[in-house]
Parts: structure tokens; sequence; C-alpha cells
């Protein structure tokens, strides 16, 4: 019987290479939004949807973002909570002069959801105080 050791490392590897190339994929707009805390406005379901991005992360090799929805087709929402955005379905986006303060209320980087799946977030509740 032969030893799949080695087999094993290399696929391990090209996991690893496979985070690296998703980091990459994701559009310079997203890092800077959520690296300045600034809004990004972009169409999601054809709507154009003002976000408050707190977190990039993968699930099942997609990449999503969670955001609270600032205003949807010039609107504010009846209430503000944290949605999820898979990445593919954003398009048009824009960072915009808005800020936003990081909602730690609706946000918990320590959510399970995140746990080694990060990719880059708001700075943590303890860093933002």
């Amino acid at each position: 019987m032969q030893d799949n050791g080695a087999a094993h490392k290399a696929i391990d590897r090209i996991g690893q290479i496979g985070q690296i190339c998703v980091i990459m994929q994701a559009p310079t707009e997203i890092f800077e939004a959520i690296a300045l805390q600034k809004c990004l406005l972009v169409t999601y379901n054809k709507m154009v949807v003002t976000l408050a991005p707190h977190i990039l992360y993968t699930r099942h090799d997609e990449m999503f973002i969670d955001a609270v929805t600032v205003d949807r087709d010039g609107r504010p929402p009846r209430e503000l909570k944290l949605g999820t955005f898979k990445l593919v379905g954003l398009s048009d986006i824009k960072v915009l002069d808005e800020p936003f303060e990081a909602m730690h209320g609706l946000y918990d980087q320590n959510d399970d959801k995140y746990r080694g799946v990060t990719l880059f977030a708001v700075a943590p509740e303890s860093a933002a105080a």
C-alpha cells in the first residue's frame, strides 16, 4: 500500500493557494470601503443599494460580505440589520465619500460563521474604543 501523505500535503497546499486566489478576486472597492469604513453604492438584485460593509468572508468557496443596508432605491430601511450579500451578485460597485460607524451591536466579529473564513473586516470593537 502506498503512502498518500505527500498527496495530502499537495492538496492542502493547493487549497491554501486557492484561498489566496479568492482574495485577489474580490474587488478592491470592497477592501477600501471596509478599511476606511465608507459606504458602498452597489446594484444588488436589480436594486441600487447603499451598504455599510463590515466583513468579507468565504462560505462554500464563495465570497460574501455582511453589511448594513443604509438605503435601498433611495429609501432608508424600516430597521437597521446586518445582511449577507454574495459578492457575485454585486455590480456597479462604487465607494462613496460617506463614512459609517461600525455597528458592533449588529455585527459580532466573534460569530462562529466567521471563524477561519474571514478575509477582511472592520476594526474589532476593542480596537475601535
